[in-house]
Formats: structure tokens, sequence, C-alpha cells
């Protein structure tokens, strides 16, 4: 089994889909919870079908989150977000520092890799011996993709941001990170112990407390510090093998 099937296996008590809102920067997908994730297009084309437009909440929560393993982008979009919907958060088990508080206090003088442009980027350039960012779509300093098989195996402590479960990427990603204290970044991350099976250390993810407000800012176009409705969590591994 990879990662998503063991995610998805994990999942239980399914529910229906009451609501799926793929709007420009985030979806979300209402079934037990709200779930968010990122919503992802294709590169060269903006016009590939997602199949059973129309019926997708016909479908089971758990049907729609097979999605997730789609090479349809805008597909495992909606399926990150199903995911995200049927994993209770709850905040008893979480700590109060956010997930760049932690990437913050274990890189300060020591090596960091960061996959995904954030904006707190430069802040961690202050307290990091090196940083690095790693990109699909580089910015002015950020190294691409490929940058990520050399890279990442030289950090102390790499941030991989959750949009990885959508692009396919995660694995690699882990696989070259397993040296490194490891931190799963942004609102796509699933909040699932399961990601500590595979060695990430801590999950830094959103849980969606005002389902209406968060979907009426999605749907106007917010990008994720506008969005309304959601609260910053953190979930830590118990036992630390790194």
């Amino acid at each position: 089994m990879n990662i998503l099937d063991d995610l998805i296996s994990s999942l239980c008590d399914d529910n229906p889909v009451y609501e799926v809102h793929t709007c420009v920067f985030w979806t979300a997908v209402v079934s037990r919870n709200c779930g968010l994730a990122s919503t992802f297009h294709e590169e060269h084309s903006y016009h590939r079908m997602v199949r059973d437009v129309g019926s997708l909440r016909r479908k089971s929560a758990l049907e729609l989150s097979e999605y997730a393993k789609s090479d349809n982008l805008l597909e495992a979009s909606i399926g990150m977000a199903a995911i995200n919907s049927l994993i209770d958060i709850d905040e008893a088990e979480c700590v109060e520092e956010n997930a760049f508080d932690v990437l913050a206090r274990k890189g300060r003088g020591v090596n960091i890799a960061i996959i995904g442009h954030f904006p707190w980027v430069p802040q961690l350039r202050k307290v990091a011996r090196k940083l690095w960012v790693i990109e699909q779509r580089p910015r002015e300093g950020d190294l691409p993709a490929e940058a990520a098989e050399c890279i990442l195996p030289q950090a102390d402590v790499v941030g991989i941001t959750g949009t990885s479960f959508i692009n396919h990427t995660i694995e690699k990603l882990l696989e070259l990170s397993k040296r490194s204290f490891t931190v799963m970044v942004g609102p796509t991350s699933p909040l699932s112990p399961v990601l500590f099976d595979y060695g990430v250390d801590v999950i830094g993810g959103v849980k969606v407390v005002e389902p209406e407000k968060a979907i009426r800012s999605i749907s106007e176009g917010a990008i994720f510090k506008q969005v309304q409705g959601v609260k910053l969590v953190t979930v830590v591994r118990e036992t630390k093998g790194k």
C-alpha cells in the first residue's frame, strides 16, 4: 500500500457528500466535516474533465476520496478535500504551536528545506544556517522541483506542502527527507496519524470551524489569509525517532 491507500483505509464511518465547491484557489467538500484542499489545475490545459460532474453529491465521501489518486489534478484536489472532510480533529490532541513556529524553532542554526513557497519563508531565512525553497514554479531565489534529489538529504529540517498529495510527489519527498525532522504544512495536509507512519514528525493544517463562512470566502476568491471560519491546528508525533 502507498500513503494514499493507507490514508483512505484509515477513514471510518463513511458519510454522504452534501456539498462540493471547487473554487479558484481552494476546494471544499462537506460531508461529516468540511474539508479543504488547494485547487490544482493542469499546467497546460484547463479543460480536462472531472468525472461525474453534476453527480458528485450522489457519492459517499469515501468514494469521492478515491479521486485523490487521480492524475487529473482537479480530481485529486477534490479527493483530498473529501479525505479531509472525514478526519475528525480533536483539538485536545493538538499543540498550540503552529507549523511555522515549529520550523523556526527546530531550524534555528541548521539547514532548512521548504517544499513550496510560503509567505513566512523570509522569516525562516533569518534563523536558518541555510534555507532552500524548492518549487515546481520557482520564483526568484527558489530552486526547481528537480533540486529536491540533491537538497533534501542535506537538510536537517524539511517543510513539505500538503499539496504534494495532489501532485503525487509526497512519497518521493518523504523518502528523500527520511533523515530530517519533517513538517507537513498547509490546509491540504491531512491531520491523520497515518502520516507519522511515513516519517512525518509534525502536521500543520486547518480545521474548518464555521463551514458557511469558509465556503463563502473561497467562493469569492479568497487566498488563504482571507479565508474565514478556519483555525490553524498542529498535531505532533508522540515518539520521535529522529
